[in-house]
């Protein structure tokens, strides 16, 4: 990996130590994103058959998984792999079902009451990805929050594998989290056959999970259309930052460097210290580590564009970990918690160095959606919040009509909306027993 000295860079050289792996998206991705949702919406289900004939290796016998094979798939792997899924859906669904907000109630004025209630998005879409590897871990991420706000219809898409089946690890995750209906499909075919609706798969209100290129843009395309789903947040690929000093094992900084950059090629992975000499090993712990694992070669194209970062104070460090806005951000430091104080843009944060990103990612409790390219400055990571509409009602009796209805008219005055200025004269002089 790359060593750079901070205070030594230029501001171009600092932009350039920070900037993310350029997106692969472009005009033609675009238009080739838009045929395929035009092809769903006017084909359906055929359309996803034949997409997935052009694209995947082994396309799917048939779209949606038998009811039986779904309740089946729990039984069906290994009862370690069951075991340590049960034992991370407890801790998740414990972390998530303390996020429900309390609705609320406040008397604003004698007689006018405002309220906030919550209710559940009715039908919601879970994305997840396949990629180089299956991910049964966003199925539970994804599925348990969808849960606990209590929305009634909920449809998981995930793309075939080699052998034309969805993986049985998914499976099994989405079964054990409530899921009952499961797609064989994937990429830009299946969000726009989520947000549009075919024969088999239910159209559905918002859009779940993470993906490819491909997956991003259908995601935005869909979200601007009325007629389409809205999605849960920006994505571009992972990414971590650890933040360490001299007091960290080098091994441990190296590790969790890797565990990011093994996800993909376009993964990044940035070591930020105020120690030369602990960069030093960090940097050669990578390339000792990689050697041991079986993802080196995609490993290894996610370090070209990481880097490692000596910063020359701590006060440095935490400016450049804010304006970089990791999805990802681990401490290991003398005292992290003095650091999280300032910390104002992070999808996750990792504190020590018992605590790699490995647990966020699998069974820790919180969920590994999370914002990426930046987006952390004005996103904030998957909750149950994400699943749920906030209404808000108000209630005025005519003792709250007299108090507060004299302030709007004057300011509907102002704005010079005299339907809205009348809305609450004629009800005030209603009262009055004035004639109207």
């Amino acid at each position: 990996m790359k060593i750079l000295r901070w205070n030594e860079l230029d501001e171009q050289g600092r932009a350039q130590a920070l900037a993310r792996p350029v997106l692969n998206r472009n005009e033609q991705q675009r238009a080739q994103v838009a045929a395929i949702i035009r092809q769903v919406r006017a084909q359906g289900d055929a359309a996803l058959l034949a997409l997935s004939r052009q694209y995947d290796p082994c396309p799917p016998q048939q779209l949606q998984v038998p009811a039986d094979e779904l309740a089946a798939a729990p039984e069906q792997i290994e009862p370690e792999v069951r075991q340590a899924m049960e034992n991370a859906i407890e801790r998740i669904r414990a972390f998530h079902q303390a996020q429900m907000p309390a609705d609320i109630r406040v008397e604003t004025a004698p007689g006018v009451v405002c309220e906030k209630i919550s209710r559940p998005i009715q039908r919601v879409g879970l994305y997840v990805p396949a990629g180089t590897a299956p991910l049964p871990s966003t199925a539970i991420m994804l599925a348990v929050p969808a849960a606990i706000a209590g929305c009634p219809l909920k449809v998981l898409c995930t793309p075939p594998g080699p052998d034309g089946q969805a993986d049985r690890h998914v499976l099994a995750a989405a079964a054990l989290c409530g899921i009952d209906r499961v797609f064989v499909t994937g990429g830009a075919q299946a969000v726009a056959a989520m947000a549009y609706g075919t024969e088999s798969v239910p159209k559905v209100d918002k859009i779940y999970g993470p993906g490819n290129s491909w997956v991003t843009e259908a995601k935005q395309q869909v979200a601007l259309d009325a007629d389409g789903a809205a999605a849960d947040m920006p994505a571009g690929p992972s990414e971590v930052l650890v933040v360490a000093d001299g007091s960290a094992p080098a091994r441990f900084a190296a590790i969790d460097l890797l565990s990011q950059a093994e996800h993909g090629s376009d993964s990044q992975a940035l070591l930020l210290t105020d120690d030369a000499a602990f960069a030093e090993a960090v940097a050669m712990e990578v390339e000792a580590l990689l050697q041991q694992l079986p993802r080196a070669e995609i490993t290894r194209q996610a370090l070209r564009h990481s880097r490692i970062l000596v910063a020359d104070s701590r006060e440095t460090m935490q400016a450049v970990s804010n304006a970089y806005a990791s999805e990802h951000l681990i401490l290991q430091l003398r005292e992290p918690r003095a650091f999280l104080q300032g910390v104002t843009a992070a999808g996750s944060v990792f504190i020590g160095p018992w605590t790699p990103e490995a647990l966020g990612d699998y069974c820790s409790g919180t969920n590994h959606v999370l914002p990426t390219y930046g987006y952390a400055r004005n996103h904030s990571g998957l909750s149950v919040d994400a699943f749920l509409t906030r209404i808000t009602v108000q209630e005025a009796s005519e003792q709250g009509l007299q108090a507060i209805g004299p302030d709007a008219e004057t300011l509907a005055g102002v704005e010079g909306l005299d339907a809205h200025r009348l809305a609450a004269t004629l009800r005030l002089q209603a009262l009055k027993g004035e004639p109207a």
